[in-house]
Protein backbone atom coordinates (compact mmCIF):
# COMPACT_ATOMS: atom_id res chain seq x y z
CA UNK A 1 0.00 0.00 0.00
CA UNK A 2 2.68 2.16 0.91
CA UNK A 3 4.11 2.45 -2.72
CA UNK A 4 0.63 3.27 -4.13
CA UNK A 5 0.41 6.16 -1.62
CA UNK A 6 3.58 7.19 -2.35
CA UNK A 7 3.32 7.40 -6.18
CA UNK A 8 -0.24 9.48 -6.06
CA UNK A 9 1.15 12.39 -3.37
CA UNK A 10 4.38 12.40 -5.99
CA UNK A 11 2.10 12.55 -9.06
CA UNK A 12 0.07 15.03 -7.14
CA UNK A 13 3.31 17.21 -6.29
CA UNK A 14 4.58 16.77 -9.88
CA UNK A 15 1.05 18.09 -11.63
CA UNK A 16 1.49 21.09 -8.83
CA UNK A 17 5.17 21.67 -9.65
CA UNK A 18 3.91 21.91 -13.54
CA UNK A 19 1.39 23.84 -12.84
CA UNK A 20 4.20 26.43 -11.13
CA UNK A 21 5.96 26.28 -14.15
CA UNK A 22 2.87 27.18 -16.52
CA UNK A 23 1.38 29.77 -14.40
CA UNK A 24 4.66 31.75 -13.26
CA UNK A 25 7.28 31.12 -16.22
CA UNK A 26 4.75 29.84 -19.97
CA UNK A 27 1.77 32.21 -18.96
CA UNK A 28 1.99 34.56 -21.82
CA UNK A 29 4.39 32.27 -24.29
CA UNK A 30 2.52 29.90 -26.67
CA UNK A 31 2.65 26.64 -24.01
CA UNK A 32 0.63 29.13 -21.63
CA UNK A 33 -1.64 30.74 -23.58
CA UNK A 34 -2.75 27.10 -25.30
CA UNK A 35 -3.00 25.48 -22.19
CA UNK A 36 -5.17 27.81 -20.66
CA UNK A 37 -6.99 29.33 -23.89
CA UNK A 38 -5.73 32.64 -23.12
CA UNK A 39 -5.41 35.67 -25.26
CA UNK A 40 -2.15 37.06 -25.44
CA UNK A 41 -3.56 40.72 -24.06
CA UNK A 42 -5.49 38.92 -21.30
CA UNK A 43 -2.25 36.75 -19.99
CA UNK A 44 -0.01 40.08 -20.50
CA UNK A 45 -2.62 42.03 -18.42
CA UNK A 46 -2.63 38.75 -16.20
CA UNK A 47 0.49 37.17 -15.71
CA UNK A 48 1.29 38.50 -11.70
CA UNK A 49 -1.73 37.11 -10.88
CA UNK A 50 -1.35 34.33 -12.42
CA UNK A 51 2.45 34.62 -11.12
CA UNK A 52 1.34 34.41 -7.57
CA UNK A 53 -1.18 31.48 -8.03
CA UNK A 54 2.01 29.94 -9.27
CA UNK A 55 3.70 30.52 -6.00
CA UNK A 56 0.92 28.71 -4.07
CA UNK A 57 0.99 25.43 -6.74
CA UNK A 58 4.78 25.61 -5.69
CA UNK A 59 4.13 25.59 -1.92
CA UNK A 60 1.67 22.59 -1.79
CA UNK A 61 4.46 20.64 -4.38
CA UNK A 62 6.79 21.54 -1.69
CA UNK A 63 4.46 20.42 1.21
CA UNK A 64 3.98 16.86 -0.18
CA UNK A 65 7.35 16.57 -1.62
CA UNK A 66 7.99 17.37 2.42
CA UNK A 67 5.66 14.57 3.64
CA UNK A 68 7.18 12.34 1.06
CA UNK A 69 10.47 12.58 2.24
CA UNK A 70 9.97 12.76 5.92
CA UNK A 71 7.03 10.35 5.95
CA UNK A 72 4.74 12.25 7.48
CA UNK A 73 1.61 11.47 6.45
CA UNK A 74 0.05 14.00 8.15
CA UNK A 75 1.63 16.20 6.40
CA UNK A 76 0.51 14.73 3.02
CA UNK A 77 -3.56 14.09 3.97
CA UNK A 78 -3.35 18.41 4.81
CA UNK A 79 -1.96 19.17 1.64
CA UNK A 80 -3.80 16.23 -0.23
CA UNK A 81 -7.09 17.99 1.31
CA UNK A 82 -6.06 21.77 0.28
CA UNK A 83 -5.23 20.28 -3.29
CA UNK A 84 -9.04 18.79 -3.44
CA UNK A 85 -10.10 21.68 -1.74
CA UNK A 86 -8.85 23.94 -5.01
CA UNK A 87 -9.51 21.42 -7.59
CA UNK A 88 -13.42 21.46 -6.56
CA UNK A 89 -13.42 25.32 -6.09
CA UNK A 90 -11.79 26.00 -9.60
CA UNK A 91 -14.09 23.54 -11.30
CA UNK A 92 -16.97 25.09 -10.06
CA UNK A 93 -15.51 28.88 -10.26
CA UNK A 94 -14.52 28.48 -13.77
CA UNK A 95 -17.33 25.93 -15.10
CA UNK A 96 -14.12 23.89 -16.29
CA UNK A 97 -15.06 20.50 -15.09
CA UNK A 98 -11.86 19.33 -16.39
CA UNK A 99 -9.88 20.70 -13.80
CA UNK A 100 -11.44 19.05 -11.48
CA UNK A 101 -10.46 15.79 -12.85
CA UNK A 102 -6.46 16.99 -13.25
CA UNK A 103 -6.67 18.22 -10.12
CA UNK A 104 -9.02 16.98 -6.93
CA UNK A 105 -9.28 13.10 -8.84
CA UNK A 106 -5.61 12.18 -7.91
CA UNK A 107 -5.68 13.89 -4.52
CA UNK A 108 -8.42 12.28 -3.46
CA UNK A 109 -7.50 8.99 -4.64
CA UNK A 110 -3.85 9.48 -2.83
CA UNK A 111 -6.33 10.83 0.54
CA UNK A 112 -8.30 7.58 -0.03
CA UNK A 113 -5.28 5.41 0.07
CA UNK A 114 -3.85 7.39 2.92
CA UNK A 115 -6.74 6.83 5.04
CA UNK A 116 -7.65 3.43 4.32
Amino acid sequence: MYIAQTFFIALVAFLHIYFMILEMFLWTKPKGLKTFGLKKEFAEDSKVLAANQGLYNGFLAAGLIYAIITKEMQFAIFFLVCVAIAGIYGAYSTKKIKLFYIQSIPALIGLGLLLV
